[in-house]
């Protein structure tokens, strides 16, 4: 998922538009963690500094990472203002203990990952996370590798059906993929409105409608440009491989397709639902989590009408046992296979 954070959701319906960089369920991630002066966190979604802010004030020494360079620059302002505890890292959080380490701190107290695409980049009509603003068609959390242009034409009907029917849990994908395929051959796609607008001429919209016809299709773009779902089952590993015995891990989620890894990942690591391929035949394993809370915390009333975005925010927690982490095995998690590999180029 996008190393984002900040609240932002990928949820439909919250494709863009201006808004504040309110964390969200912020008071609820400060409870499931319980920063203490000198504990070491890792805010493996820096995004705006909403969740570093709060645990610095806490008394807590940061680790963020972003995969946005341009996040890391905004947060060079709080790294002054808390000189020596919080450490900025452009990189991704499928990674986040092998920064650690190399930050020269081999076990923390706390992860923190607020998953789905940032309000800060949703508000920037160049970064084309967004069709509510004309913009390049980009998504690139890092700023490098495969666009969101690169995909829509270079990817097969097969492809872009996939993406839009997978990771967009569109219903129409195969007719959306269609009405690409056909648009392309007379102009290349590459603005977020050239994009929204094929959408919307392919299956129509209906006064009333809650959210825009192109928003799950950006959606599934975004992830697959991004990674997304790959990168949250790593980044998930990666915590139970750094938390120490008794360390936090709170993971708030946007939309189905993020929780179900997190809310599979808890049942499997808190002996609930064990399924790893790792384990001998008829083996129970140690839990490696235990949970405070079962299922999952949403935000309330009060938060919901000072910030929409929250409405499908999903907040999971647990806490490290002593247990030594299991081999990682995403087969626990049964992602789709699709691949930057087929996406042809557009050279």
């Amino acid at each position: 998922m996008t190393d984002g954070g900040d609240g932002a959701s990928g949820a439909p319906g919250d494709a863009g538009g201006p808004v504040r960089h309110v964390p969200v369920l912020l008071h609820e991630v400060v409870a499931a963690l319980r920063p203490a002066a000198g504990d070491l966190i890792i805010d493996g979604t820096f995004g705006a500094g909403g969740y570093s802010s709060a645990l610095l004030e806490a008394g807590a020494e940061v680790i963020a990472i972003d995969r946005d360079p341009q996040a890391i620059a905004i947060g060079r302002e709080l790294q002054a203002r808390h000189a020596g505890r919080l450490h900025l890292h452009q990189g991704t959080f499928s990674e986040l203990d092998a920064i650690a380490r190399e930050a020269g701190f081999p076990s923390v107290d706390g992860v923190v990952l607020d998953v789905g695409v940032s309000s800060m980049q949703l508000d920037e009509a160049g970064r084309g996370f967004s069709f509510r603003q004309d913009g390049p068609l980009d998504m690139r959390m890092a700023q490098s590798g495969l666009s969101a242009a690169d995909v829509v034409n270079g990817a097969d009907h097969a492809t872009l059906t996939r993406i839009f029917g997978i990771l967009g849990e569109e219903r129409h994908a195969s007719r959306l993929a269609r009405a690409v395929a056909e648009a392309r051959k007379t102009r290349v796609i590459s603005t977020t409105l050239q994009l929204a607008n094929i959408i919307e001429g392919a299956i129509g919209r209906r006064s009333g409608d809650r959210i825009h016809p192109a928003t799950r299709a950006f959606q599934g773009l975004r992830i697959f440009v991004n990674g997304e779902l790959h990168q949250l089952a790593d980044a998930l590993f990666s915590a139970e491989r750094v938390l120490k015995p008794g360390g936090r891990l709170a993971v708030v989620s946007f939309h189905s397709l993020e929780d179900r890894i997190v809310k599979r990942f808890f049942q499997d690591r808190a002996g609930q639902a064990s399924t790893s391929r790792h384990l001998p035949q008829g083996g129970q394993a140690v839990p490696t989590f235990a949970r405070e809370q079962r299922g999952s915390v949403t935000a309330g009333e009060a938060e919901l009408a000072a910030n929409p975005r929250a409405r499908s925010a999903k907040l999971r927690s647990g806490i490290r046992t002593e247990a030594p982490p299991r081999a990682a095995d995403p087969a626990l998690f049964k992602l789709p296979n699709l691949s930057t590999d087929q996406v042809t180029s557009r050279a």
